[in-house]
């Protein structure tokens, strides 16, 4: 069997215990955040399996670039599995409406999204408590008596985000038949109903 073969099964190992260990770890143990969770599961994978395909000598006829290169291409792909798996089916909104609809028997009109939105999808997802536990557990935000505060790096965040938003978003955005660059500055018209800033 040549090298090619050998690292295309070698990739397919890698795959089926990269779902294993993650089905494992999300079905039986603690989980803080999805995402890093999915991310700890790619590099335990690439650990297990190399080290279990070393022991076989399956690797033999490979030069240590190779399996380098082999070990990077597998971190890549468990890094876009943890992002664009269970971080997408966890987070999005687009996955909930979908889901929404098909609860509700396929269809739901459009004027009760707004509602849909604020009563039903905050409540259903603790979206609040997942938001801020992620934020907390990435410490971009500390709780003291009651108030969510940026830290310094919650800052730097929140300024990357906010530069890119207003000048690397789309500015003619497709929103329900009208283009427009609302997205690039939420914040335009926005205002506190009350006033509910830490003194």
């Amino acid at each position: 069997m040549n090298k090619y073969s050998r690292a295309f099964l070698a990739t397919v190992a890698f795959v089926v215990g990269l779902l294993l260990i993650y089905y494992v770890h999300m079905r039986y143990f603690r989980v803080d955040v999805v995402l890093y969770a999915s991310m700890f599961d790619a590099v335990l994978a690439v650990i297990v399996v190399f080290a279990a395909l070393h022991l076989l000598k399956w690797f033999r006829d490979f030069s240590r670039l190779e399996l380098i290169q082999l070990a990077a291409i597998w971190l890549l792909g468990g890094y876009a599995f943890a992002i664009s798996v269970p971080t997408v089916i966890d987070r999005s909104l687009s996955f909930y409406i979908l889901e929404k609809l098909d609860q509700r028997g396929g269809g739901i009109r459009e004027d009760a999204f707004r509602e849909i939105f604020t009563e039903e999808y905050v409540r259903e997802h603790r979206l609040v408590d997942v938001r801020l536990t992620e934020q907390l557990e990435s410490g971009t935000v500390e709780l003291q008596n009651g108030c969510v505060k940026l830290t310094a790096r919650g800052e730097r965040l929140a300024s990357f985000s906010r530069f890119y938003r207003q000048n690397l978003l789309p500015t003619h955005r497709l929103l329900m038949g009208e283009y427009t660059d609302d997205l690039t500055d939420p914040f335009r018209d926005s205002r506190m109903t009350s006033d509910y800033r830490c003194q």
